[in-house]
């Protein structure tokens, strides 16, 4: 499996959502490599939803890398977890594909050192949840994925993929109800 290349990113941010489904996401950090392929993630397109960071073209010190170019890192602190977004949609449109779960892949004693005392499923069926398992976290804010430590490689086409509403975003008017969360159907690390 190889590395992504800028390219694969640069594709319209619902089309990139579904597309990241079955790719691996890979960390290497000093403890050593862990990686899970993508099952689960959301689409914020920016400017016009209400539920993205940068809805109105907000641009701040967190938003600033959302503005860049696609295949991006956008990581930030939500409460007490760091999440990892896949920065999207050209330069200077700010749109970005959060990813919810991963499927454990490599790694698996490293993920469940990072996640004591949990059952496997637990260890990433979640954003905050696999940024831990897997090591990443604020300092990746703006790493291009195209290169290690934090990247994304091809993984496999899912089989069926589902859609619905996102969650957690019940404050973002009209915008709670777009069905912009995607996942590969039936499987088990997904979110809820």
């Amino acid at each position: 499996m190889s590395i992504l290349p800028r390219e694969f990113y640069q594709k319209p941010t619902l089309e990139l959502a579904k597309a990241l489904l079955g790719c691996e996401l890979v960390k290497e950090t000093d403890e050593g490599l862990a990686s899970g392929y993508i099952v689960e993630t959301e689409a914020y397109l920016g400017a016009t939803d209400q539920a993205a960071h940068s809805f109105n073209n907000k641009r701040t010190k967190r938003t600033e890398v959302m503005f860049g170019p696609a295949g991006n890192a956008y990581t930030y602190v939500m409460h007490t977890h760091c999440l990892f977004n896949v920065v999207s949609a050209e330069t200077g449109v700010p749109e970005a594909v959060l990813v919810r779960a991963v499927e454990p892949l490599k790694g698996l004693d490293l993920m469940e050192q990072r996640r004591p005392g949990r059952k496997q499923k637990e260890w990433t069926d979640g954003p905050g949840k696999l940024t831990k398992a897997l090591g990443i976290d604020p300092s990746d804010y703006g790493h291009a994925l195209v290169r290690a430590p934090l990247y994304i490689r091809s993984g496999y086409t899912p089989d069926h993929i589902s859609e619905g509403k996102r969650i957690g975003i019940d404050n973002s008017g009209e915008a709670r109800d777009y069905p912009w969360r995607f996942w590969v159907t039936g499987n088990k690390y997904v979110s809820r």
